[in-house]
């Protein structure tokens, strides 16, 4: 063989020191253990044959504070848990809070704006229906005008004599009973404003003024100025009496009306730039007349 070969150690390998000490301080504690007992024992006493082995202080010690330490641990896992479980019931309530909100303003704000859009259409359909009824009293003032102007001399002298003998007719005529009362009350408005729709006690349109008026003589007229021209009997001109319903149109479709009240002039609600006045028939010759009296 040769002298180089490795030969293998004998040696038993060398135990650590914590080891050595563990064992050491078992020993110590056995070794103690018997000399205590073979001292109080009688001196006949057989020899000792087992040995118990006595845990020692410091292993005790260990164990107890490995016990403490995990209890310890295991509370701080419990509480952590439980605070994890909080915070997530509290995200989860504000985030349904802050949902309900969001969802209420937005059903505020679409009711508000379906609010105003309503309200802005109502205006326009109203601003609309004003204008058209402008419209078609200019159109029809415009027609009466032409009209006049294109008859003939002998034409217009009837026509003024008509009115002149309505006049000189009804001036000397003083209202009575009911008709007294309806054209007091139309009267008694004269300066009040004009406004589509109106029916008092301070503003007007030409319709309402009219029923309001007969309504003091305990006659209830429909409320469309067309409508009021249709009813009672056709009356000329020239044979007016005070209370006499006037008509701008035809009697089936008349766009204004107004009161006779007597020495040939009559009181209605115009339009929005005069309001509620009283005129002479030669300002604005109706186109015919009625009688419900």
């Amino acid at each position: 063989m040769s002298h180089t070969a490795h030969i293998p150690s004998h040696r038993k390998p060398r135990r650590s020191a914590s080891k050595l000490a563990l064992r050491a301080g078992v020993a110590g504690g056995v070794l103690g253990t018997i000399a205590v007992a073979g001292a109080a024992g009688p001196a006949n006493a057989e020899p000792v044959t087992e040995t118990i082995e006595m845990p020692t202080l410091g292993s005790l010690e260990t164990g107890a504070g490995l016990a403490s330490a995990v209890a310890a641990s295991a509370e701080a896992s419990q509480q952590e848990a439980l605070d994890q479980n909080l915070q997530t019931l509290e995200n989860t309530a504000l985030q349904k809070a802050a949902k309900e909100a969001k969802t209420a303003k937005a059903e505020a704000d679409r009711k508000a704006a379906a609010e105003r859009a309503e309200k802005a259409r109502l205006k326009a359909e109203q601003e609309r229906k004003e204008a058209e009824e402008r419209a078609s009293r200019d159109r029809a003032r415009t027609q009466l005008s032409t009209t006049s102007s294109s008859n003939d001399g002998s034409g217009s002298g009837s026509s003024d004599s008509g009115s002149s003998t309505g006049s000189s007719e009804t001036s000397t005529q003083a209202p009575s009973g009911s008709a007294a009362a309806i054209v007091a009350f139309a009267r008694a408005q004269v300066g009040d404003s004009y406004v589509t729709g109106g029916t008092g006690p301070n503003s007007w349109d030409c319709s309402g003024l009219v029923q309001a008026a007969y309504r003091q003589a305990n006659i209830d007229l429909p409320r469309i100025s067309y409508q009021q021209s249709s009813m009672g009997t056709s009356v000329s001109l020239s044979n007016l009496q005070p209370g006499d319903i006037l008509y701008w149109g035809s009697r089936s479709g008349s766009y204004h009306v107004a009161i006779y009240v007597g020495g040939g002039k009559y009181v209605g609600a115009q339009n929005s730039a005069t309001g509620v006045v009283e005129r002479s028939l030669d300002w604005d010759t109706p186109s015919g007349a009625i009688r419900i009296l």
